[in-house]
C-alpha cells in the first residue's frame, strides 16, 4: 500500500515578507530599547517637574442680563403730541443690544480703569500700558450666549483677584451706561436736547428782531387776506420744520426703506409744495396796497410770524424732550447680574496630568522614529554606492 507523504507547501511571498517585516521591526526596537525606554522616562520626569513648578491658574466668571430694548413706555403720550413725537417713540432700537455692551466691556476705557484699579501692570509685569491691555485681553473671555446672557471669564494666578477683576468689568460697565447713550430713549433724549437748545436760541433772536421792528415801525395793521396768507405760510414752515426734525430723529433708528420714513418724506414734499404755491401764487401781493404803510405792516407780521413759528417749535421740542427724559428714566438700562463672580474653589490649570502624558507619548514616538531613521541610514550606507553618494552630499552641504 502506497503511503502518501505530504510535503509542506511553501509560504506565499506576501506571508514571508510580512513575517520578515514584523521581525525586522521587533529587531530595530530591541536594538534601541534603551533609547525607547529611557527617553520617555526622562521626559516624563522633566515634564512633571516643570508642570509642578508652574503656578496654579484660577478662573472666575460672572453672567449678566443686559438691558432689553423694550418699547417706549410713553409712546401713547408722544402719539398725542403729533406725528414727529409718535414716530420717534416707535422707532426701532438696536438690532442686537448685546454687541454694544460687549464692545463696551472690551473697550480701552474699561481696560484702563481695571488696570488702574487692580494695578495690573505690576501684576502682569509689563513695561507699557499697551502690553498690559493685551495681557488683560488674553486672560479675559467676554461673549454672549444663545440664551441672551453675557458671560465674563477672567483667569489669574490669584483666585481672589480673578473674582475681583470679573466683577470689576460689571462695575465699569454700569458706570459707562450712566454717561453714554446706549439705549433708544437715551439717544432720543440727546437728539431732542440739542434741537431744543437750537430752537431756544432762534426764538430769542426772533424776539429781539420783533422788539426792534416794533420800536422802529410801531404796530401797523393790514387787511385780513394778507394777514391770513402770511400766517398760513408761517404755519406751513413750522410743520415742515417739525417733520424734518422727525425725519432726523428717525435716521438714528431706521433705514431709508422704512415705510414710516418714506411716508414722512412724502409729507414733507407735500407741505413744501403747498408752501411754494402760497409764496408764488400771489406775485406782488405784498407790494400792492397803500405804499409804505402796508409794507411796514406786512414786515411786522412776518417778524411776528417768525416768533410764533419758533415758539411753537420750541414748545413741541420741549414736550418731546421731557417725554424722552421720562422714557430714559423708565428704560430698563440696569445691568442685572445673574451670577456674580466668586472665588473659584478649584484651579483651572495647568493640567499637569495631561502635560505629563502628552510629553511622554511624544518622547516615545520621537525615540521610535529616531531608531528607525538610524537603522534606515545604516542599511543605506552599507551599500558602497549609497555611501559614496552620502559623502558627496555631506561635502556639498559643508562647502561654502
Amino acid at each position: 500500500m502506497n503511503q502518501m507523504h505530504s510535503t509542506p507547501t511553501p509560504s506565499s511571498p506576501h506571508e514571508v515578507n510580512q513575517e520578515f517585516n514584523i521581525l525586522d521591526l521587533m529587531i530595530v526596537l530591541a536594538r534601541h530599547k534603551k533609547l525607547i525606554i529611557w527617553l520617555p522616562v526622562i521626559v516624563a520626569i522633566a515634564a512633571a517637574a516643570i508642570s509642578f513648578a508652574l503656578p496654579n491658574v484660577y478662573k472666575a466668571n460672572t453672567k449678566l442680563l443686559p438691558p432689553q430694548q423694550a418699547q417706549s413706555g410713553a409712546a401713547a403720550l408722544l402719539s398725542q403730541l403729533g406725528g414727529a413725537a409718535g414716530l420717534a417713540a416707535g422707532a426701532a432700537g438696536l438690532k442686537n443690544p448685546n454687541d454694544v455692551y460687549i464692545g463696551m466691556l472690551k473697550s480701552r476705557t474699561t481696560a484702563d480703569k481695571l488696570i488702574a484699579a487692580f494695578d495690573l501692570q505690576k501684576v502682569y509685569d509689563e513695561d507699557t500700558l499697551e502690553q498690559t491691555r493685551k495681557a488683560l485681553e488674553e486672560k479675559s473671555v467676554i461673549a454672549a450666549g444663545k440664551d441672551g446672557l453675557i458671560t465674563i471669564e477672567v483667569e489669574d494666578k490669584d483666585r481672589k483677584r480673578a473674582a475681583q477683576v470679573a466683577n470689576g468689568y460689571v462695575t465699569e460697565l454700569v458706570k459707562l451706561t450712566k454717561v453714554l447713550a446706549v439705549t433708544e430713549a437715551s439717544q432720543r433724549r440727546l437728539f431732542f436736547e440739542r434741537q431744543l437748545e437750537l430752537a431756544k436760541d432762534n426764538l430769542a433772536k426772533a424776539e429781539m428782531t420783533l422788539k426792534g421792528a416794533l420800536d422802529t415801525r410801531g404796530v401797523i395793521s393790514v387787511d385780513a387776506e394778507s394777514r391770513a396768507v402770511v400766517e398760513t405760510v408761517g404755519r406751513l414752515r413750522a410743520q415742515i420744520s417739525a417733520k424734518e426734525i422727525q425725519l432726523n430723529s428717525m435716521q438714528a433708528f431706521v433705514t431709508p426703506n422704512n415705510p414710516e420714513y418714506k411716508r414722512t418724506q412724502e409729507e414733507i414734499s407735500s407741505l413744501r409744495a403747498e408752501l411754494a404755491r402760497l409764496e408764488n401764487g400771489r406775485p406782488g401781493a405784498e407790494q400792492s396796497g397803500s405804499g409804505a404803510t402796508r409794507q411796514a405792516g406786512l414786515e411786522n407780521i412776518k417778524v411776528l410770524r417768525d416768533v410764533k413759528y419758533y415758539q411753537m417749535l420750541y414748545e413741541l421740542l420741549a414736550k418731546q424732550y421731557e417725554v424722552a427724559r421720562l422714557d430714559e428714566a423708565k428704560d430698563s438700562a440696569i445691568i442685572q447680574v445673574l451670577d456674580p463672580a466668586v472665588e473659584p474653589e478649584r484651579k483651572s490649570g495647568p493640567k499637569r496630568v495631561i502635560i505629563i502624558v502628552l510629553s511622554t507619548l511624544l518622547a516615545l514616538f520621537a525615540a521610535i522614529a529616531w531608531a528607525f531613521v538610524t537603522e534606515t541610514k545604516k542599511r543605506l550606507l552599507a551599500k558602497p554606492k549609497n555611501a559614496e553618494q552620502w559623502n558627496q552630499l555631506k561635502a556639498l552641504t559643508r562647502s561654502k
